[in-house]
């Protein structure tokens, strides 16, 4: 999806005066990259302060909730042409009560009314994907002053909610790894199985016998058989595979 940059905003004084957002509704994107048998997420942090958040931000009036979120994204990370997929919305009535937004304000010395609209109640929509963090060029925006890849397991001080939403979202990737998240961003076309299976196992946090997981993703009948990788070693050749198109 070609992201619309023009609406992008270069700094906090020109995001906070910005009226014409969806009052109470923002995205968050949860990132996850995986790499040498390593699963990640990608954060950032915000100036000042020391927490991190999702890649998140709000949503135009004139604009499709969707493309907010790729928007978002690359606002934030300059990621794009990256498949990402609505999850879940969370809307606990406390999951901004850290108050973020205003420590930070006050931090640059930025003063605003109690009622602005970037104190008040905020429900997200959750989108995640799963890509190769080890091809990831990230910079900083107007909110944070740098972004990073953390393990899953070993997170830093989150802001608001981000860590449930996170948790979430690896619970959804976990689920559905046999499907166009993984298909869209991660392998290569032409895969092995053994890599296939690296993936499984890197992202379930599980192990499987060979046949055994072979057995069941051909079972499946999502991939289609290729030709041999011959590499030119004595090990015998691995079929290649690929994902077979979605029928619509």
């Amino acid at each position: 999806m070609k992201v619309d940059s023009s609406k992008n905003k270069q700094s906090l004084q020109e995001l906070i005066d910005t009226r014409d957002f969806v009052q109470h509704l923002s995205v968050d994107c949860v990132i996850f990259g995986f790499h040498e048998n390593i699963l990640k997420v990608l954060l950032l942090k915000y100036h000042d302060l020391d927490l991190w958040s999702l890649p998140g931000g709000f949503i135009f009036n004139d604009e499709n909730l969707d493309d907010a979120a790729f928007r978002v994204l690359y606002e934030r990370t300059h990621l794009e042409d990256i498949f990402l997929e609505q999850f879940h919305t969370f809307g606990s009535i406390d999951r901004t009560e850290n108050n973020v937004h205003q420590i930070l304000l006050k931090n640059k010395n930025i003063e605003l009314p109690k009622d602005h609209w970037i104190f008040q109640r905020f429900i997200t929509v959750g989108y995640c994907s799963l890509i190769d963090f080890s091809l990831v060029d990230t910079f900083p925006d107007a909110f944070n002053e740098t972004c990073a890849w953390f393990e899953v397991d070993d997170l830093p001080p989150m802001a608001f909610d981000h860590e449930i939403i996170i948790t979430a979202g690896l619970e959804h990737i976990r689920k559905n790894i046999d499907t166009q998240l993984v298909a869209s961003n991660l392998l290569p076309e032409k895969f092995t199985m053994k890599e296939l299976q690296n993936v499984y196992e890197t992202v379930l946090d599980e192990k499987f016998r060979r046949n055994n997981f072979q057995r069941k993703v051909l079972a499946e009948n999502s991939l289609e058989r290729l030709e041999k990788l011959f590499d030119g070693s004595a090990n015998k050749a691995p079929y290649l595979y690929r994902f077979m198109p979605k029928s619509k």
